[in-house]
């Protein structure tokens, strides 16, 4: 068998090795705490990037839109009027 440590050096063991895992339990905290700090900014930019993007798909809709009800005519007329024009 192993000898036995004394009563006294283990207790000081053990409550050193305490104080290193809490310091190792708030490390890890601290760390958590930034990357959930980085999410929320990350998380921030890619909603205000998807709604420039519906933002823009809905112009680009509207758009369409009313080149669809001003009449399709009008661009081969001024597709035909580029081509005149240019000769």
């Amino acid at each position: 068998m192993a000898p036995e440590k004394p009563v006294a050096s283990s207790d000081a063991g053990d409550e050193t090795d305490l104080a290193k895992a809490f310091q190792e339990v708030a490390k890890g905290e601290r760390a958590a705490a930034a990357l959930e700090n980085q999410l929320s900014q990350m998380e921030a930019r890619i909603e205000a990037l998807l709604a420039q993007a519906e933002k823009e798909q809905q112009e680009v809709h509207e758009v369409k839109q009313q080149k669809a009800s001003s009449g399709a005519s009008k661009p081969m007329e001024d597709s035909r009027e580029n081509r005149s024009g240019s000769t």
